[in-house]
């Protein structure tokens, strides 16, 4: 059987070709697409590329009128879930958020606390959802079944819901660690979920790319 391979070039033909000395040269191009319905047209040249400037979105904490939380918490161990709830609404205090636009839920334990934020996120009533607990360890392996199941359910809610769920659940070794982390040694982390909360807010609202009531928003910047 015979092969031919026209598109190769022959031995002969390759060194029998003259070689030139290259001369350095300024590569330029231009390129025009279409996606989402606009254009982009760019220059560009090997020596200067010149690229869009990038837009940041940064949360605010001095911009919270019109903004409603819902804070659900854990009922088990109320001893650190309490310390946790209060740090939070001091701090929704503290930056001059309504009382009026902050709803509490109590749950009987962090197992619960996902799909009670995942129904107050789809009910479009709230532009972000605390959600409060505390796991510690004990003897058995209880406390890695509802540990990983308290994570997935916050996270499931967020993606669900399209409304921010921030994680303040505690899952510590014991109860030293957790009271640390309630208002002791090592600050109180329901204050820092309402500040990581009015962050999130503003990346997914403030963007206007989000509407609160989940539906994207169509305007000379983004076509749907």
């Amino acid at each position: 059987m015979d092969v031919v391979c026209s598109s190769l070039p022959s031995p002969r033909s390759r060194s029998s070709a003259a070689i030139l000395p290259r001369k350095p040269t300024a590569l330029s191009f231009s390129s025009s697409f279409q996606f989402q319905g606009f254009v982009v047209d760019r220059k560009q040249s090997s020596s200067s590329i010149q690229t869009a400037a990038v837009r940041h979105l940064v949360g605010s904490v001095t911009k919270t009128q019109g903004l409603r939380f819902a804070v659900v918490v854990a009922r088990f161990n109320e001893i650190v879930t309490k310390p946790l709830l209060e740090g939070a609404l001091d701090t929704f205090r503290k930056y001059s958020v309504n009382e009026e636009d902050i709803d509490v839920v109590w749950v009987p334990g962090s197992f619960e606390i996902g799909i009670v934020a995942e129904r107050l996120g789809k009910s479009r009533n709230y532009h972000a959802i605390l959600c409060i607990g505390s796991v510690i360890r004990g003897d058995t392996t209880h406390y890695d079944a509802v540990a990983n199941s308290v994570a997935s359910g916050v996270l499931s809610a967020g993606l669900n819901s399209g409304v921010p769920c921030i994680f303040g659940v505690l899952t510590c070794e014991n109860m030293d660690q957790a009271l640390n982390r309630a208002g002791g040694k090592s600050g109180n982390k329901g204050a820092e979920c309402a500040l990581t909360a009015d962050h999130s807010i503003w990346g997914v609202y403030r963007s206007k790319m989000v509407n609160i009531d989940g539906s994207w928003n169509c305007n000379s910047e983004f076509s749907c």
